[in-house]
């Protein structure tokens, strides 16, 4: 709990009780307003980045000392790439891949999830190996390979193209993750080194059928090749669980984006075959706009926001058991941002400076902002969000609070769960997942 920014906890709970006041009715859209989810089943779904093991220096095993694996249902991973001939794959290629990172690197015993250092006879090191470890200490945990992402979206389209393409595509990602034919890299990797670590696959098209990072093709045929490639994957995962007597997952990260949605998913078909999808609900606004905004707000009225995206997919037939709200564990950053008053809405130069990217930064480092008392905390209480302002700077952002009132909401609409972007964001004793565990519980 961010004491300097909201101050008593009387404070906090009477304004949770202001936003259920002027939050829609508890069943509006949703045929639910009871709670029909115990909270340990709700679904907390975690991405782990691949490339946060650098200069975050966020190791698996801080998953397991801040508390959060205890707290998780499931452990995205964050990416596996497709390459040009549509086909899964890894190695050692700057910006592609980074085999390095997923099973070649070895860990001392310090970062090590059971304590023991890797030696280099072993098949499998990196953070491949570490999510074994903590799996195994973990056994409720759920670990999938997240396939894609924004940069790495750029092949899905022919992949999915026609049904040799998908039938080989789909094959070749559940050779190297599934069954965990990774390639030799020295004595690492090899015929069934992966085996039994991954539980699923999350597709994770940005974006089917509508426009996605620079260089991201997209057809309009996408819609239904996406359907067909989902019937794909299940497909052939089912085949191979019916062989080895065993389930495997498949789960898709979706717009929030009415236009995208109608151009890219055939919603009634494809949620048939998915047992989840994680609803993007966040970047609703960026940096790189020239006037300030929410980017996660639960309610706006006229604006992108959690609620629009949830009856954005309700309405077009998707159950709610199986949406998943995404939330952002960073904020959107702007400066050179004028016009008085709270800066929301007002006109900015650009990006706001950050750790590691402009107009993006952590939660972490903005909780360091918040505590130094250079910054204002500011509250929409209709709409469910916060934001930080300097007169010149804003930072717009989930915190515990706002994260305890969409965790409310997910549990009394009867909705599949919480998904986290990402967990290297968080600080180091689990601030934010902890309180997304307690609001899915009701606490």
């Amino acid at each position: 709990m961010r004491r300097s920014m909201l101050g008593r906890l009387a404070v906090a709970a009477c304004s949770l009780s202001l936003l259920a006041a002027f939050a829609p009715a508890a069943g509006a859209d949703t045929g639910s307003g009871a709670d029909r989810h115990p909270g340990r089943a709700l679904k907390r779904v975690g991405y782990f980045t691949q490339w946060g093991v650098y200069g975050r220096d966020f190791q698996v095993k801080d998953l397991d000392t801040s508390g959060t694996a205890a707290k998780l249902t499931h452990v995205n991973y964050a990416f596996g790439n497709v390459g040009p001939d549509g086909r899964c794959f890894t190695g050692n290629v700057p910006g592609e891949a980074d085999a390095w990172a997923d099973y070649v690197r070895p860990l001392d015993a310090t970062d090590s999830v059971d304590g023991v250092a890797d030696d280099w006879q072993q098949p499998l090191a990196g953070n491949f190996n570490q999510l074994r470890e903590l799996k195994a200490k973990h056994p409720h945990l759920k670990v999938l390979i997240s396939l894609g992402g924004w940069s790495w979206s750029t092949h899905f389209s022919d992949a999915a193209l026609t049904p040799a393409s998908r039938k080989a595509f789909v094959e070749s990602c559940i050779d190297l993750y599934i069954k965990g034919n990774l390639p030799q890299d020295g004595s690492r990797g090899g015929p069934g080194a992966a085996a039994g670590l991954f539980d699923g696959i999350d597709l994770d098209w940005e974006w089917p059928g509508s426009e996605g990072d620079t260089d991201t093709r997209f057809r309009p045929e996408d819609k239904h090749n996406f359907t067909e490639l989902v019937r794909e994957f299940r497909t052939q995962l089912d085949a191979l669980g019916r062989a080895g007597k065993r389930a495997y997952e498949l789960t898709a990260f979706v717009p929030a984006a009415p236009a995208k949605i109608d151009a890219g998913f055939e919603v009634r078909r494809v949620m048939r075959d998915l047992d989840f999808v994680t609803l993007q609900g966040y970047d609703f606004h960026v940096s790189g706009e020239r006037t300030t905004a929410q980017q996660s707000a639960l309610y706006a009225r006229g604006d992108f926001s959690v609620h629009g995206t949830v009856d954005a997919w309700l309405r077009r037939g998707a159950p709610a058991q199986k949406l998943v709200v995404g939330m952002p564990f960073y904020g959107q950053g702007w400066t050179g941002v004028t016009g008085g008053g709270d800066g929301m809405g007002r006109p900015a130069s650009g990006p706001a400076p950050a750790t590691w990217a402009p107009g993006y930064e952590d939660y972490e480092a903005l909780k360091q902002l918040a505590d130094s008392g250079r910054y204002r905390l500011h509250r929409d209480l209709r709409g469910g969000h916060a934001w930080l302002f300097d007169g010149t700077t804003l930072w717009t952002y989930d915190d515990p609070w706002v994260l305890r009132a969409k965790s409310a909401y997910v549990r009394e609409r009867g909705l599949g769960g919480a998904m986290f972007w990402s967990l290297d964001a968080d600080t180091p004793d689990g601030e934010l997942i902890t309180a997304v565990d307690r609001g899915l519980r009701g606490r």
